[in-house]
């Protein structure tokens, strides 16, 4: 059902419990996801199983959907020959999917609009570097118009996702300025450091007393480098913490396929939230089986440990 509170006042009550990897359960459904479009492309050729992949992650117990809009944009949708109007409405119906999804059950269930990095559009891996060599100006010019379209489809956040370094933070928070709708900011990490190599703790004060962001955190890692994270952005922000690893498996790209071994463990969640966590769930190759073992193992009053932070952003 749509949500009687604001994802704001959820994280004061309760620790919410996200989705996982939208791509691998779509490939689950037996869709193709080879074309550089990634998971947006089905916004348009089968929007249909982006709904099922949402609605197999609500049935599993999440309670936070992130739309398939990461890799959506006006700049890859017109090298499809996607004109900017058909692409707007494309970045609408993502949201619109997500809610439908989260009609089918009598619980709260909000939609985190996904906003990826400009390394996405480009689709050659750079989000996994950032230092794009464009001006903190530019990015958020490059951001500006999509957030616009997504603000207007009413979900309850934007998901400011996989950010690489702390310019693209910043630019996407003067991007998001005054669209109404509140944000959180996830980088994606390494080793305790931003995949642009900055020092985690200054990239975390980009969002600092700024009171539109909801919750800061990490996502797109490897599992062992999110309790950290989560730890040292609610020590220098003051926020909730969202955090979302993969399953600990790394992409090879020569040979098109992932490689080593699944370090995702659930029963690590009671103690994210006991760092501050509040939104809690998987990224690439966590699927609905593991979410469904999350939100069972996920202690449901750890958000009302006094000592946990409850943020004051809308």
């Amino acid at each position: 059902m749509k949500p009687v509170r604001t994802l704001a006042e959820a994280l004061r009550e309760d620790v919410l419990v996200l989705d996982g990897g939208l791509s691998n359960q779509l490939e689950a459904q037996g869709c193709d996801l080879s074309d550089a479009l990634w998971s947006a492309r089905l916004l348009a050729d089968g929007p249909e199983q982006i709904e099922a992949a949402h609605a197999a992650y609500v049935r599993a117990g999440a309670r936070v959907l992130i739309t398939s809009g990461y890799q959506a944009t006006f700049e890859g949708f017109a090298r499809r020959g996607i004109g900017r109007d058909e692409a707007a409405r494309l970045l609408t119906r993502g949201v619109e999917l997500a809610r439908a999804a989260a009609g089918g059950v009598s619980e709260e269930v909000w939609v985190a609009a996904s906003v990826g990095p400009y390394g996405a559009m480009l689709a050659d891996g750079s989000e996994y570097r950032g230092r794009y060599g464009l001006s903190v100006r530019r990015l958020a010019e490059f951001h500006r118009p999509r957030i616009e379209v997504l603000a207007a489809a009413e979900p309850d956040v934007l998901a400011l996702e996989t950010v690489p370094d702390a310019d693209e933070a910043e630019a996407l928070l003067r991007a998001t300025e005054g669209c109404g709708v509140p944000v959180w900011l996830s980088y994606t990490v390494e080793g305790g450091r931003t995949r642009a190599g900055q020092d985690l703790a200054e990239a975390f004060a980009v969002a600092a007393g700024n009171d539109q962001v909801t919750a800061v955190g990490v996502n797109c890692c490897d599992p062992a480098d999110a309790g950290p994270a989560v730890e040292l952005a609610v020590g220098v922000t003051g926020k909730p913490a969202v955090v979302y690893p993969n399953s600990g498996e790394r992409w090879d790209a020569r040979a098109r396929g992932w490689r080593g071994g699944v370090a995702f463990d659930p029963a690590r969640a009671d103690g994210w939230a006991a760092a501050g966590a509040r939104l809690i769930g998987g990224c690439c190759r966590v699927g609905p089986a593991t979410i469904a073992t999350l939100a069972t193992t996920l202690t449901p009053t750890a958000a009302d440990d006094p000592g946990h932070p409850t943020g004051t952003s809308g």
